[in-house]
């Protein structure tokens, strides 16, 4: 089912996300149904409290070289932690939480990583490249942030300014 996905200011975005302790139907219904609504949306990643459920679970999903996302690449990410990280590195950034908006942010570069699949079991991987940065992009979410924190100053009061008058447009 493809769910409402909270869009910038709303409060529920800043709440920071539990651990799941049961790995059950619940959380295979909340698997797919995110999975559903990152598709439905073109997204690469998506965190559960983005549909309003503050559990710490992710899904990502890359496209290929054709600009295409295999459902067989999907990554299904529970209780994620980083380990280890190094390097730093900037990329223009998007969110389904704020659409329409993209600016660069600086992310590490390589980072080691632990979580958990639907199983219950646990992953321990060294990620880099786009997958290191919708990783930590999403973990953020998890801990109540978004990307747009890690702009500027002045970024930041730039995009406050025409983030309030597109919301003012579409009312």
């Amino acid at each position: 089912m493809v769910r409402e996905i909270l869009v910038y200011p709303d409060k529920r975005l800043k709440v920071v996300s539990k651990d799941v302790i049961n790995f059950d139907k619940e959380l295979h219904k909340l698997l797919e149904d995110m999975k559903e609504t990152m598709y439905a949306n073109e997204g690469i990643g998506l965190a559960a409290i983005q549909i309003g459920v503050a559990q710490n679970v992710l899904v990502i999903n890359l496209a290929n070289e054709e600009g295409e996302q295999d459902p067989a690449n999907l990554v299904e990410i529970i209780n994620p932690v980083i380990l280890e990280s190094e390097g730093s590195i900037t990329y223009q950034e998007g969110c389904l939480s704020v659409p329409s908006f993209y600016e660069d942010v600086e992310r590490k570069e390589n980072i080691k990583v632990r979580y958990f699949d639907r199983l219950g079991l646990m992953i321990e991987k060294e990620l880099d490249g786009l997958m290191a940065i919708a990783f930590q992009h999403e973990l953020d979410h998890l801990n109540g942030h978004l990307f747009i924190e890690k702009l500027s100053f002045l970024k930041r009061k730039k995009f406050e300014k025409e983030w309030k008058k597109k919301l003012k447009e579409r009312k």
